[in-house]
């Protein structure tokens, strides 16, 4: 049997972390490789690290095909369909992915559009995606998290040094504060990493605390409020001694 690996489809998904590498191969050993690897004609799209596991101890497994794809763009949002409904993915892991799909579907949605221009917006895709994927908030439904956690998400992606993103991805730290940390230079957020969890849980911190001190001072409510009932009032005391004023004018001149 041939089958091929893609690279860009293999790296499409973040490796497992060593110690999750270790559990598979320790349950492959054990058991066998109990699930078919997935197939689209000699191209392996699902199963890489089971693939990898079964030729290095000569583990035997079976194959499928998956016939349903017409392009690699097809395979790569099956891909990440799939990884999105599995409970063992984490959420800074499903926002990259439901990301990456954004992406795809956008580029071909553009594609599509600049292919045949001269039908209309609401006839030109005949298959449209389910959600729209237009908003962050598509995404974060689909990721199954906060639309602000995409966009801290977002953050890491622009700026974070891969240290940072690893440290992310292994759950060192927070997405919350490793969108912080990225937002210091890059040597700043290596030596953050190279400091271990309480380093980084230091650094997003002192990040946070210089935020805060950037910003304006709120006014107590209870000063604004009260600042508006003084006003209010003065108004009254203004309107009443106009209003009396005039009643005394219009008195004035009847008497005359």
């Amino acid at each position: 049997m041939n089958i091929t690996i893609n690279e860009e489809l293999r790296s499409f998904i973040d490796p497992l972390t060593h110690n999750e590498y270790a559990a598979l191969e320790r349950s492959l050993l054990a058991e066998g490789c109990r699930d078919a690897l997935v197939l689209w004609g000699e191209v392996l799209i699902d199963g890489h690290n089971r693939y990898e596991i079964c030729n290095k101890h000569k583990i035997e497994f079976r194959t499928v095909q998956n016939t349903s794809f017409s392009s690699l763009d097809d395979v790569m949002l099956w891909t990440i369909d799939n990884h999105l409904a599995r409970r063992s993915v984490s959420d800074y892991q499903r926002g990259v992915l439901a990301l990456r799909k954004k992406e795809i579907v956008a580029a071909r949605m553009a594609q599509r559009a600049a292919d045949a221009p001269e039908i209309a917006p609401q006839d030109a895709y005949d298959a449209p995606q389910s959600p729209p994927w237009n908003t962050r908030e598509d995404v974060a439904k689909a990721a199954r998290v906060s639309s602000n956690t995409i966009s801290q998400i977002e953050r890491i992606q622009k700026a974070a040094t891969p240290q940072l993103v690893e440290a992310v991805r292994s759950g060192t730290i927070s997405i919350n504060a490793a969108a912080n940390v990225a937002s210091l230079p890059e040597a700043m957020q290596n030596a953050a990493v190279a400091g271990g969890r309480k380093e980084l849980q230091q650094a997003a911190r002192q990040v946070r605390e210089q935020k805060a001190g950037a910003k304006p001072p709120k006014e107590p409510a209870g000063d604004t409020e009260s600042d508006l009932r003084a006003q209010v009032a003065a108004l009254r005391d203004k309107v009443d001694a106009l209003t009396a004023e005039n009643t005394a004018l219009k008195e004035q001149l009847g008497m005359a």
